[in-house]
């Protein structure tokens, strides 16, 4: 046993490099998953909160379930029948033939009219009254004893009717279309459907009373002002008759029109007159300024030819003249012709010039003619303008008091007409059916509505409690809190198919039954509980360097943590190596490891630090496992803190150190208790066990300080009762992975050399 001890620490002293740099995944036999974000909020992560709190889902969708299905077979079946009305477009007051069959556009505000009207209170009053619905306990819960009683209470009563038949009455305008449904739910399925017809029958009717007294106030309206019409039609014809005699106005039309011709006939002539005179007054000036242009001016044919025979004869004289010279007979015959017609030409220009101012002058006494008859035919128009002012006046009275009452008498006859064709703009489009299958409760829908606002309202409080939970359930919760690591995760009982032994039951001495967690290292091997304190008894080996931990020390938080179990495991496992192996309990207040191994409880740590025995006394050696010695804690004393604080507990650890290889202290819980606290301070390092979902944050901090405070070196934690194969995935997944992955068989044969365990 001495040899294996010595192989082991050449083993742990072979490299001075830590072990947590040259194997740095054993340190860590369950190494931090990256927690990011992404992680956090994963559909993972959601799940397995979904898992863990399972139960909470289940009882939250079960119990809303239930109430839902209970509320819907008490509830009252509830039939609604509807009706449809067809509004058609707001016909107008008083209409004729032609526009009764014509098509006019319905607008949504006239639409939405016809809604609001469906509701008046008038409306439901009037159906109340009619189907004596007041007798009905659902509408009128209150009885009445006597009629005096109800008609002084009928204001009150009344309106309470009329808010409970509101209640049960719906008024919808169908989308894209002129259709309003009326639709009314009660308990009674042929009332549901005479409420929805009568109060659409109801409607129907009064829109229709309505147009009709409109239409009767409006003719009567109408007749008076016929009367007052006819009258004045009378008077102002009367008076266009007499004006007509009084001026000889016998064709207004006709005179008009010919007074107004000739004005424009003569104003025509005289613009033209005037033209000729301005033409003839300029040929006037012309000739008069020179006579030679008379013939030009005048166009006269004559002079023409006359001034065209004295060129010729110019010319033949000046050819004579050359000939022969001037006293040629010829020459002398022609001098003659000359004069002759220059002297026909002087006369004929003369004559021409007078003629042009005998022209110039008949053209200015036409026009001043003309002037004068355009001036007396102005005065004839305004003077029959004038006297027509009066008439047109007269005449146009007449006419719009004719037309006015023209229009009234067609009128009033055509309104007298709508009303007899009872033109309505609502019609009733489809009668209310008595309906045979009542709408609510629809049992199945409300069931599945429970069941998935069940779900919904289980998944918030499972979320909320999560979210409520400090509690440490995973190695990363654990490390972030310690900032140590995990050296193993135990499965919990269900998980291992083991239980926690009930240590009333183990006062006796009869072998323990083979299925206690307490003993799964000894009696299951092959377990998951006994292979995660081997990955345990691995993880504290590497735990220091250059060597192990000889004295550890087991301790919680608070009470039933697993820590006896993980201190008997833990011993038993570093037995199995081959070395020298003690398990003290240092729990001298709730002593558990006599209980759990069925050992003396007469004799252990408390009488020896007493004196009342000696050390050789107090141990004793473990049947089944030679290697594993224990020292109980002994009878309960009175003092325990002081005992363990003592100079005999100190020395007694000493002593224990060289008689051992490992030495595992189980401790009271370090929260509840100083024990632990002062006995941290006497061991190499010391190991936390925490409960997964019970242990929290907050408590896990506070031992970690009042142990540092001490000086106490922690070399990390144990994850106990966990579910590996409930609600977290994260356990079953890695737990066999890292599981075979760290306890490698190579690894195992060389810490174990020569015990020949299967480890």
């Amino acid at each position: 046993m001495r040899q294996n001890a010595d192989n082991n620490e050449a083993l742990f002293a072979r490299s001075e490099t830590p072990v947590s740099e040259s194997l740095p995944n054993w340190e860590h036999p369950f190494p931090q998953l990256e927690s990011t974000d992404a992680d956090a909020f994963s559909v993972r992560a959601y799940w397995q909160v979904l898992k863990r709190r399972r139960a909470t889902v289940i009882t939250a969708a079960l119990a809303v379930t239930f109430l839902t299905s209970l509320i819907s077979f008490k509830m009252k079946p509830i039939y609604v029948a509807t009706a449809r009305l067809e509004v058609k477009a707001e016909m107008p007051q008083l209409q004729t033939i032609n526009e009764i069959d014509r098509p006019a556009p319905v607008d949504s505000t006239f639409l939405q009219t016809q809604v609001d009207l469906l509701q008046n209170d008038s409306l439901a009053w009037e159906t109340i009254q009619q189907l004596d619905l007041e007798s009905r306990p659902e509408f009128n819960s209150q009885a009445i004893a006597s009629s005096k009683d109800r008609h002084e209470s009928f204001p009150p009563l009344q309106d309470t009717l009329i808010r409970a038949f509101k209640k049960h009455l719906q008024i919808a305008l169908m989308r894209d279309s002129r259709l309003v449904t009326v639709s009314f739910e009660s308990t009674d399925a042929a009332l549901a459907g005479r409420v929805a017809n009568k109060l659409a029958t109801n409607f129907v009717e009064a829109n229709f009373r309505g147009a009709y007294d409109a239409t009767r106030q409006a003719t009567k309206w109408m007749e008076q002002q016929l009367d007052e019409l006819k009258a004045k039609v009378e008077r102002s014809q009367q008076a266009l008759v007499d004006y007509e005699k009084a001026n000889d106005i016998a064709n207004v039309g006709d005179k008009e029109n010919v007074v107004q011709l000739r004005l424009e006939d003569l104003s025509k002539d005289l613009t033209a007159a005037q033209t000729d005179r301005a033409q003839k007054e300029s040929l006037w000036e012309s000739v008069q300024a020179d006579n030679s242009l008379a013939a030009v001016a005048s166009n006269d044919a004559l002079l023409e030819h006359l001034e065209q025979n004295y060129a010729d004869l110019k010319t033949q004289y000046a050819e004579i003249l050359a000939q022969a010279g001037p006293n040629f007979y010829k020459a002398v015959q022609i001098r003659k012709q000359l004069a002759e017609v220059e002297s026909l030409i002087d006369r004929q220009r003369t004559r021409l010039v007078k003629q042009s101012k005998d022209v110039f002058d008949t053209a200015v006494r036409r026009e001043a003619l003309l002037s004068a008859a355009v001036a007396q035919q102005r005065k004839d128009v305004e003077s029959l303008n004038q006297s027509l002012i009066q008439h047109n006046l007269l005449k146009g009275e007449f006419e719009t008091n004719q037309q006015l009452y023209n229009d009234l008498l067609r009128r009033l006859k055509d309104a007298t007409l709508s009303v007899s064709l009872r033109a309505a703009s609502v019609r009733l489009a489809d009668q209310a059916r008595v309906p045979a299958v009542p709408v609510r409760p629809d049992k199945r829908r409300n069931i599945a509505l429970g069941v998935f606002v069940g779900l919904i309202i289980g998944v918030t409080l499972a979320f909320v409690q999560d979210a409520l939970d400090n509690s440490v359930r995973t190695p990363d919760d654990l490390e972030r809190t310690l900032s140590f690591p995990t050296l193993t995760i135990i499965p919990n009982g269900a998980s291992s198919r083991l239980r926690y032994s009930r240590l009333p039951r183990l006062h006796s001495k009869r072998p323990l039954p083979p299925s206690r967690i307490e003993l799964a290292v000894l009696e299951n091997s092959s377990s998951e509980m006994a292979e995660a304190f081997r990955i345990l008894r691995t993880a504290v080996l590497l735990s220091m360097t250059p060597r192990p931990p000889q004295v550890l020390l087991i301790t919680s938080s608070h009470p039933y943590e697993g820590k006896t179990a993980c201190s008997i495991n833990l011993a038993a496992s570093l037995a199995q190596r081959g070395g020298r192996v003690l398990l003290i309990d240092a729990d001298l207040r709730k002593p558990g490891v006599a209980s759990v191994l069925a050992l003396d409880r007469k004799k252990g740590l408390s009488t020896v630090l007493t004196g009342s025995h000696q050390l050789e006394e107090a141990l004793e050696v473990f049947p089944k496992l030679p290697a594993l010695s224990i020292l109980s804690a002994g009878p309960v004393p009175p003092n325990p803190s002081e005992l363990v604080s003592s100079p005999t507990m100190e020395q007694l650890i000493r002593e224990l150190r060289k008689r051992f290889d490992h030495i595992v202290v189980d401790s009271p819980p370090a929260l509840v208790v100083t024990d632990a606290t002062i006995i941290s301070a006497l061991v190499d390092g010391v190991v936390l066990v925490v409960e997964s979902n019970v242990t929290t944050r907050p408590a896990l901090g506070r031992v970690r300080r009042t142990l540092e405070q001490a000086g106490a070196h922690i070399v990390g934690a144990i994850l106990n009762k966990a579910n590996l194969r409930g609600s977290d995935g994260y356990y079953g997944s890695h737990y066999n992975y890292y599981g075979s992955y760290y306890y490698n068989r190579s690894a195992a044969d060389a810490l174990d050399s020569g015990n020949g365990s299967s480890g």
